[in-house]
Parts: structure tokens; C-alpha cells; sequence
């Protein structure tokens, strides 16, 4: 039999356990909330291995880059659209190849950067993208202001959320079209689906669960080989308080057999980490 004192003691812990842990079944009105001026920054971690045979012969190129990523608050109107401008402060990013050894290099390394990263340097510090959105993350304007790739897992700070509220176990769902380049072949654009899912909601803390689904039949190997980068899942927590996304993770490992003749394969297993930290400089005044 449990002795009393034992028995109080283990009551206590576990009503501190729930009350450290706040949970509601009730809906929710996930917005953004955005102030002209401000500075977000984030910590971004990104990952990617990838592995192909040809022949029966693997080669393998390992890519990590560490950066911090900006997003200023341009203007906001009275009806809450956002305009915002992207920027990348500082970059480390570092490569190995099963054939040709490593490379590393920052943006904080004195001299010329190794060849391959000579056009980073000149995109840092410098707005890359401006976008306008609404309250709900929607997209309404967006214009690249430097060349860059298109982002395989979106935009940090514009995950987009349903108007209504929503309580867990609601699910959204939003399409989107790739364009993707067939090599010795035509164009493709291939449909998808993102497909959101609130699991919890804790502490102010939203926490959504990420899928992608491929609509478009793909049949040619050489176009879902292309498409290994765009098809992701993850976890975003969102802070509805502040009304931006605190965090996110996403993650991919997929195989395609047969993209360069019947023994070719080609894996790639990547991960991004996302991570809002102090603003950057503060709300300007």
C-alpha cells in the first residue's frame, strides 16, 4: 500500500506536469501580427546528402549551410497587409563529395570565396525578395529582387493559415504548381497539394503537421528525380500571441530508380531547421 506523503507527493507532481503544460480543444484564430519597422531574424540549419549510381558506381555530395536569414516589416496597413523584404545577413556553407574531398567557407573568412560561392558574398546584407501578404500568410504580391532558387520548403514567415479559427484536428489545404526542367525533355508543371493539420495547442504555442501530395501522374523517372526536393514534410509551431511562426522543421528521404537507365538511382535525404531568434536591430522608430 503507498504510503500518504509518497502518494500527495506524486498528485503534486503530476498536477504541476499539466498545469506546465496548458492544452485547449477549443478553436483558435491563427493570424499574423506584423508592426512597421520591425526585424525578424532567423537561425536557419540546412542539411542535404544526396546519392547516385550510374553503372554501379555511387557518388555522393553532402552540402551543410548555417545562415541567418532577416525579414524587415516594410509597411503594414490598416487592414494588416504585410509588405516584407527577405534578406541573408551571414552564410556558412560547406560541401563533401566522395570524389573531390571538402570545402568550407564564411562569409565572415577574410579573402576571395573558393569558386562555386563567388555570388554569395554580394547577395548578403541586401533585400533578396519583397512580398506582400495578408493576415492569413496568403500571398498577394511577390517580386524577387536579386536572382535566387526557389525555395523547396516556402518561406519561413509566411506559412499559410486558415481564416476561420480552427481547433485541433482541423486540417487545411493549399495547391500549388512546380514548373520542373526535364533534362534532354520539355518543361513540366506538376500539381500539389500542401496539407496542414493542427495537432495541438499549448501554451500559446499552435503546433501544425505538414505533408506534400504529387496530383499530376509523374511516369518518367527523369521528372520525379527533380521533384525529390519539393516533396516535404514537417512541423511548424506557431505563436499566436505574436502571430508568427516560432519555429519549423521539415525533412525529406526519397529514392528514384531508373532517372539514367535501369541501374541508376539517385536518394536525397535532407533536413531544414528553422528557428525565430531576438529581432534583428529592434522595430525602427
Amino acid at each position: 500500500m503507498m504510503h500518504r506523503p509518497l502518494a500527495t507527493a506524486m498528485l503534486l507532481v503530476a498536477i504541476t506536469a499539466v498545469a506546465a503544460d496548458v492544452r485547449t480543444e477549443t478553436p483558435v484564430l491563427l493570424k499574423y501580427h506584423f508592426h512597421t519597422g520591425e526585424r525578424l531574424g532567423m537561425q536557419v540549419a540546412h542539411r542535404a546528402l544526396t546519392e547516385t549510381t550510374m553503372n554501379g558506381t555511387t557518388q555522393s555530395v553532402e552540402t551543410m549551410t548555417d545562415s541567418t536569414k532577416t525579414w524587415h516589416v516594410v509597411a503594414v496597413d490598416d487592414g494588416g497587409r504585410a509588405t516584407l523584404e527577405q534578406s541573408v545577413d551571414d552564410v556558412t556553407m560547406s560541401s563533401r563529395t566522395s570524389d573531390r574531398g571538402s570545402l568550407r567557407w564564411s562569409s565572415d573568412d577574410e579573402g576571395d570565396p573558393p569558386p562555386g560561392y563567388e555570388s554569395v558574398r554580394g547577395s548578403l546584407g541586401v533585400p533578396l525578395a519583397r512580398l506582400v501578404i495578408d493576415r492569413s500568410g496568403r500571398v498577394l504580391e511577390r517580386r524577387d529582387l536579386r536572382p535566387c532558387p526557389p525555395s523547396s520548403t516556402g518561406d519561413l514567415v509566411v506559412v499559410p493559415l486558415p481564416e476561420e479559427p480552427v481547433a485541433p484536428g482541423a486540417e487545411w489545404t493549399i495547391p500549388e504548381e512546380i514548373v520542373v526542367e526535364v533534362p534532354n525533355g520539355p518543361r513540366r508543371a506538376v500539381r500539389t497539394r500542401l496539407r496542414y493539420r493542427l495537432e495541438t495547442v499549448a501554451d500559446g504555442i499552435a503546433t501544425i503537421r505538414v505533408d506534400t501530395t504529387v496530383l499530376t501522374p509523374v511516369d518518367d523517372p527523369r521528372l520525379e528525380a527533380r521533384l525529390l526536393e519539393r516533396i516535404w514534410d514537417g512541423v511548424i509551431r506557431f505563436d499566436i500571441e505574436e502571430g508568427r511562426v516560432a519555429s519549423r522543421r521539415t525533412a525529406i528521404d526519397r529514392r528514384v530508380v531508373g532517372f539514367g537507365g535501369p541501374q541508376s538511382s539517385v536518394r536525397y535525404k535532407a533536413s531544414l531547421e528553422e528557428r525565430l531568434v531576438a529581432p534583428a536591430g529592434g522595430t525602427e522608430p
